[in-house]
């Protein structure tokens, strides 16, 4: 069976929670299978994000979630790609370019204007991926973030 891309539903959560977990687990998050789960499942029942899952022999092999957004001054809808994980079986096969291409069609057919993405300046693997599909750096801006610091009860 070759490389199948799909949208996951719920019913993919089996397959998806694994992968979530090690991607978490790739920037140093404490591997919980129980919290990617509910994330998941969360964010699907909700329609908050979309997940396109990568499929192989082996099964899932990878995954990338999107969530929206809009451009105020373009008032447009903007697609966020934030998360982009292949198995370490999986990799320099083809999958994560699946993943995005699957990405870069939804975001284009549901009529957004750009997709987005970070990464760290040491991931030179996916600068490299993403700058051989077409995606381009835009250093007109700084990002920032404002830690809010919630508190679990």
């Amino acid at each position: 069976m070759p490389l199948e891309i799909t949208r996951a539903t719920l019913s993919d959560l089996d397959q998806l929670a694994p992968l979530f977990d090690a991607y978490r687990g790739f920037y140093e998050q404490p591997s919980d299978l129980a919290l990617a789960r509910q994330f998941l499942r969360e964010r699907i029942e909700h329609d908050e994000s979309v997940i396109w899952l990568a499929v192989n022999d082996d099964g899932a092999v990878g995954f990338t979630q999107l969530y929206p957004t809009f451009s105020s001054v373009r008032a447009a809808r903007v697609w966020v790609l934030n998360d982009l994980y292949v198995a370490a079986s999986a990799r320099r096969q083809g999958v994560a370019q699946a993943l995005l291409t699957a990405a870069a069609m939804f975001a284009r057919d549901a009529g957004a204007i750009r997709l987005e993405l970070e990464t760290t300046p040491d991931n030179r693997q996916a600068q490299a991926l993403y700058e051989s599909g077409g995606w381009q750096r835009y250093d007109g801006t700084l990002r920032y973030h404002l830690p809010l610091g919630l508190a679990l009860a």
